[in-house]
């Protein structure tokens, strides 16, 4: 059974910054491609981040430079740092694995955990 459990979300201050965290089953995690995407309310899904098994991220214009993606292949955990966080960034947010680079081809997505919502405040 594929399991993918985010954490880290929260409410905070435009400016702040979050660090998300994933931790996800072996099976899930060999995937190819693991990713971070966001939907909020009236929002059509977003993808983010992803990164490759061998480390090689990838980033949406939105949010390159301020956000960062990584993954511990030993600990089986994916994270999500999110710097200068800003009002239009308020969503849930979401871990993913993919077969191929969800930025690229949404519909490679597998598998998607429960969310973590984040909020962020003028």
């Amino acid at each position: 059974q594929v399991i993918l459990v985010e954490s880290g979300g929260g409410s905070v201050q435009a400016g702040g910054s979050l660090r998300l965290s994933c931790a996800s089953t072996t099976n899930a995690y060999r995937r190819a491609f693991m990713g971070w995407f966001r939907q909020g309310a009236e929002m059509e899904r977003e993808w983010l981040a992803t990164i490759y098994n061998d480390g090689l991220p990838r980033y949406a214009g939105s949010v390159q430079g301020r956000f960062t993606i990584s993954r511990d292949i030993a600990k089986n955990t994916l994270s999500l740092q999110m710097n200068n966080l800003k009002p239009e960034d308020t969503a849930m947010y979401y871990c993913a694995a993919c077969d191929s680079d969800c930025l690229i081809y949404p519909r490679s997505l597998s598998y998607y955990g429960q969310g973590t919502q984040v909020t962020v405040s003028s």
